[in-house]
């Protein structure tokens, strides 16, 4: 038995975990640091997004560090979709990376904001979806990367 539901296709999980993936280090990292490359404004949005990216996990480790909540596999019965990190559950650092590098984006091009924001709001669910964290440390991980990058915008 899952955590997240008993009736989870193949197809469903996998399509979870690509979502998922979306907000991982690599993903992450690749997305503020490729653009770094280019010229102009997509260079400018690529610094401010590796900035409240780095802002906004240093915040993400402090947290989790003194927190130190379980993940909802250690409290509860019911098994996990995808492989648990071994770091602690609050808050969720995917979370937090992807509405990081998305809001950044949006900001510096408003045209592409709704669909950039749709993908972080879809990878904080991916991670209760497959069970690995709590509703609230999405919402607490995609909070510090608003406020994170509201604070870099204001200051840069």
């Amino acid at each position: 038995m899952t955590l997240t539901g008993r009736h989870c296709s193949r197809t469903s999980r996998a399509a979870w975990v690509i979502v998922t993936h979306a907000g991982g280090l690599w993903a992450s990292v690749l997305a503020s640091t490729l653009p770094l490359f280019a010229d102009g404004a997509i260079r400018a949005a690529a610094m401010h997004a590796l900035a409240g990216l780095a802002l906004s996990h240093a915040i993400v480790q402090l947290v989790k560090r003194n927190v130190e909540r379980p993940r909802p596999s250690a409290r509860t019965h019911f098994d996990t979709l995808v492989t648990e990190p071994p770091c602690f559950s609050f808050p969720s650092g995917h979370a937090t990376a992807a509405m990081s590098v998305a809001f950044m984006y949006a900001a510096a091009f408003p045209s592409l904001a709704v669909a950039l924001m749709v993908i972080a709001i879809a990878v904080g669910f991916s991670r209760v979806r497959l069970g690995v964290h709590y509703p609230g440390d999405v919402l607490a991980g995609q909070l510090i990367a608003l406020f994170s990058d509201i604070l870099l915008i204001t200051l840069w």
